[in-house]
């Protein structure tokens, strides 16, 4: 009887254990974070060495992404990782970006990166992650940027870089954003 007993409390605790350690915290996908750009908003009326108030040029630019592609037919797609660079190529001046909008494939708004403008100090970057398990985008995904600069400022870039890897198989390519405004 003894031997029964201890046989089920082993039993028992493997049990749990195995409930315990297959549950997953749900994930929040694309690493957003509403508060993650909080020390980039802009606040007042100056950053850096440019005032609001200063005559700027406004530009508009779209990035495509890839948060999957097809193998073999349209049957079968690799989910992939995309790492989208926003970079402040200026080594003098603060640049804005008002806007950092995410489409899916059909058009469809699927998110808002800022809640108010963030600026970039000069040769900065900032980074948006687009995880492999975020299927929203689809295919034929694609940003909008908007942004401000002084007008002898260079255009800031955009570039997204997509990713996979599945055993010992890598995939990777790259896009660059294109002024549309």
């Amino acid at each position: 009887m003894k031997k029964l007993f201890t046989i089920t409390r082993i039993i028992v605790a493997l049990f749990l254990f195995v409930i315990f350690f297959s549950c997953e915290e749900e994930k929040e996908i694309s690493s957003y974070h509403p508060n993650h750009w909080e020390d980039h908003y802009v606040d007042g009326k100056t950053v850096g060495n440019i005032n609001i108030n200063d005559s700027l040029q406004k530009g508009t630019t779209y990035l495509s992404i890839y948060s999957h592609i097809y193998s073999f037919s349209l049957e079968k797609s690799h989910n992939l990782t995309a790492m989208v660079s926003l970079r402040n190529v200026s080594q003098t001046d603060t640049i804005y970006i008002s806007k950092a909008d995410y489409y899916g494939t059909q058009g469809q708004l699927i998110r808002h990166y800022f809640k108010k403008p963030i600026y970039l100090k000069p040769l900065e970057t900032v980074e948006i992650v687009i995880d492999e398990t975020d299927e929203h985008g689809g295919s034929g995904a694609n940003f909008i940027f908007e942004w401000t600069t002084k007008a002898t400022t260079p255009e800031p870039i955009f570039e997204a870089v997509m990713t996979s890897l599945r055993g010992s198989q890598g995939l990777s390519f790259t896009t660059q954003g294109r002024r549309i405004e």
